[in-house]
């Protein structure tokens, strides 16, 4: 008879027989094995960096347990691989398996953690009580802290790229960056970042800021700060909708923009779900007549949402009933759920790591500026979410011309036809490439696809002057349906894609002018310091 893999899970799951003796006998096999090695004193520690310390390699009976835990969580994964499902309902057991394996590595817990142990002896207890302390600390924040977050300060050592807040409204500010060099082009840069996050992962510290970085190419950028919605809002910004960000942020940052530079048309880049925001506005705009826009760059953005990669396993109708029903007409998302599902995408980096050292150790995370930023999250107003998780994850709406409507207005991005420059990132598990790459087949003007080493987060801040990383790209104008056929024609390039990038937006910034001293101009004139205070704002 087949055997049930969870009797918990509200759909039968079944292994076959075959299948499952096999793992059965597998199982044993290895589990002799490593008793034998351990009764012979030939057991090593495990290479996981979980179970890599010297305490652990001094231990025989934990190097054991750790061994025993990772042989049962590859017998876990291997009953998953063969159970007979399809293909959604095994992602999903693959997800929650490894949520389950994760949380009960012998690692997290005291009792079965060896340099914990070893701490606290060594410290007389003060790992133990600084650990406590770090615990009671986090629960009132309501958030893991994965950095020493009194290191940093918006303002003062992220987010210091000179600049003046000029214009805002009750969606965002829009800060415009003080020129570095003696003559600026034309055109004016407008950077959309996603509004699930802060803006300033794109101006972190001088070293690896790309707003510093595009200023100093002689660009005139300009930033759009979104405003962290409260409970405590009276103004109706938690009803603001999918429609009213496109109309009275987006397009209105370019209206501005375009003014204050005196420019009929300006340079786009969006930033994750900030490039699915634009590149809709601009939909929207051309539907409308409007061109506001001479080109366009996305970074890690979803256009094609066929493939999101391990956000999947969150979607369906259910969801998406449920979030309309809870949000739909009001409320807020609040940024410290979204912080939490992103975090446990990668739970032993972003979760667990960080339970063992802050806890079990009484550890103080050391300063990065990155993780600073990632612990900052938003709220998002509930229609605007509920609006979203419909139209793109559930119903990948966009892709499909006239589907999606904003403004009472059909949306086709097959309309645009700017020139395109598409960024991914080749190790993203939030945008996969190939779902990046999919932005080629719905935009139809002349199109330059890059793809960088690392992550969603590593790929794109990835300064030239440290020298790491590296990037691919073909000069071959063509670029074919299937992104494994463009990734072989493709050549591997050191270091940064930010020079690459900047060569490509010359082309379409206009002529060079001497820069002006002062920000704005006489219908938009400056209200504050950048960074603004609306980035200063924290979630509750």
């Amino acid at each position: 008879m087949n055997a049930p893999l969870s009797a918990a899970w509200p759909v039968p799951v079944s292994v076959a027989p075959d299948a499952l003796a096999e793992i059965q006998a597998e199982f044993s096999r290895e589990w002799l094995r490593l008793c034998d090695d351990a009764r012979r004193g030939a057991l090593a520690p495990p290479a996981d960096r979980r179970f890599r310390g010297q305490a652990w390699e001094a231990s025989p009976q934990h190097t054991l347990l750790a061994h025993a835990y990772l042989l049962s969580a590859r017998t876990l994964s291997r009953m998953v691989d063969a159970a007979q499902v399809g293909e959604p309902l095994r992602n999903r057991l693959r997800f929650s398996i490894m949520q389950w394996v994760d949380a009960l590595s012998p690692s997290n817990f005291l009792a079965f953690n060896p340099e914990a142990q070893q701490a606290a002896i060594e410290t007389a207890g003060r790992a133990l009580s600084d650990g406590l302390a770090n615990l009671i600390n986090d629960l009132r924040k309501g958030r893991i802290s994965q950095t020493d977050e009194t290191q940093f300060e918006i303002g003062r050592n992220v987010a210091t790229t000179p600049g003046q807040v000029v214009y805002q409204n009750r969606l965002f500010q829009l800060i415009q960056y003080a020129p570095q060099t003696a003559t600026v082009y034309e055109r004016p840069l407008v950077i959309v970042p996603p509004n699930i996050n802060k803006f300033y992962i794109l101006d972190l510290q001088p070293a690896n800021s790309f707003v510093r970085y595009a200023v100093e190419q002689g660009h005139t950028v300009f930033m759009v700060s979104w405003r962290n919605p409260l409970a405590s809002d009276t103004d109706g910004v938690d009803r603001a909708t999918w429609s009213q960000y496109l109309e009275e942020a987006v397009l209105k940052a370019l209206e501005v923009a375009g003014d204050i530079t005196g420019q009929p048309q300006v340079n786009a880049l969006g930033f994750c779900v900030g490039g699915t925001l634009l590149a809709s506005a601009l939909a929207l705009a051309h539907a409308r007549g409007q061109r506001p826009a001479a080109s366009l760059t996305l970074l890690t953005v979803l256009l094609d949402f066929h493939d999101t990669g391990v956000l999947q396993v969150f979607v369906d109708e259910a969801h998406a009933l449920l979030r309309d029903q809870q949000l739909g007409q009001g409320g807020l998302m609040a940024g410290r759920d979204l912080a939490t599902t992103f975090s446990f995408l990668r739970p032993n980096e972003l979760v667990w790591n960080y339970v063992v050292g802050n806890y079990l150790k009484g550890q103080t995370p050391p300063a990065f500026d990155l993780l600073f930023w990632n612990g900052d999250s938003t709220n998002l107003p509930g229609p605007f979410f509920a609006w979203y998780f419909r139209n793109t994850y559930l119903e990948n709406n966009l892709k499909v011309p006239g589907r999606a409507q904003a403004a009472g207005t059909a949306l086709d991005l097959t309309r645009l036809d700017m020139p395109a420059y598409l960024y991914g990132s080749r190790e993203d598990h939030i945008v996969p490439w190939t779902a990046a790459y999919a932005s080629t087949q719905l935009l139809r003007g002349p199109q330059r696809f890059v793809l960088g080493a690392s992550g969603h987060i590593a790929g794109v801040v990835n300064p030239p002057a440290s020298g790491r990383r590296s990037y691919w790209v073909s000069d071959d104008p063509a670029l074919p349906g299937d992104p494994q056929a463009w990734l072989q024609r493709a050549a591997e390039h050191a270091g940064s894609w930010w020079p690459d990038w900047s060569r490509w937006l010359a082309t379409h910034a206009g002529a060079s002018r001497r820069a002006r001293t002062s920000l704005g101009n006489a219908r938009y004139r400056p209200i504050e310091p950048a960074p603004g205070s609306y980035v200063k704002v924290r979630a509750t």
